[in-house]
């Protein structure tokens, strides 16, 4: 637990006893009731047989009430006004929209690059495709080092389906000078350190 009251999960921080933005419901939004709820056995049975058919599971009295308690209080389930009980669906929505904010924003180029480092898209502002294609550029070839056009296309490949065209905005961008010949490539620059 970190002095600022979060929990570090794997790398994403969770708030822990600090309220959180109250759902439809008039709840906090917090996904450790839901996943509490859903680790039960009886209540996960019960919450899967209204989901299905609305009715009730082979549980006895008590132990249907009890799950269902666990259920309601978790925000799966809803009592209607009429009394019935329903699965109440938007508690996953809003774990969801709760969690997202949990997940730090990319920023620079990686905005345009998958987890996986591949090029998602290319970025409509030319500052940020000049700022994109330096990226891989610093990473496909050292500054003095001169490859062949075949050594090349494979190492832009790590970067997209299609190296061909990014060897040839490398190019164009000016960060990549092709010899006389077309079959070398170079660094037309230092690296910028990105």
């Amino acid at each position: 637990m970190g002095q600022d009251g979060t929990e570090d999960l794997g790398g994403e921080r969770a708030s822990i006893g600090a309220a959180s933005e109250p759902s439809a419901a008039g709840r906090p939004v917090d996904w450790r009731p839901v996943v509490a709820a859903l680790a039960n056995r009886d209540a996960r049975a019960v919450w899967a047989k209204l989901v299905v058919d609305g009715g009730g599971g082979a549980l006895s009295p008590a132990r249907e009430r009890r799950a269902r308690e666990l259920l309601d209080a978790a925000g799966l389930l809803r009592t209607t006004d009429g009394g019935a009980v329903e699965v109440a669906d938007v508690a996953f929505r809003e774990l969801l929209a709760a969690s997202a904010s949990l997940q730090p924003r990319p920023t620079g180029v990686e905005r345009f690059l998958r987890p996986d480092g591949r090029i998602d898209r290319f970025p409509a502002a030319a500052d940020d495709r000049s700022h994109l294609l330096r990226h891989i550029a610093d990473r496909v070839l050292a500054v003095g080092e001169i490859v062949t056009e075949r050594e090349l296309t494979e190492r832009l490949a790590r970067f997209g389906d299609d190296p061909v065209t990014l060897r040839r905005y490398l190019v164009d961008a000016g960060m990549l000078l092709r010899t006389r010949s077309g079959s070398e490539y170079a660094r037309a620059d230092e690296p910028s350190g990105s």
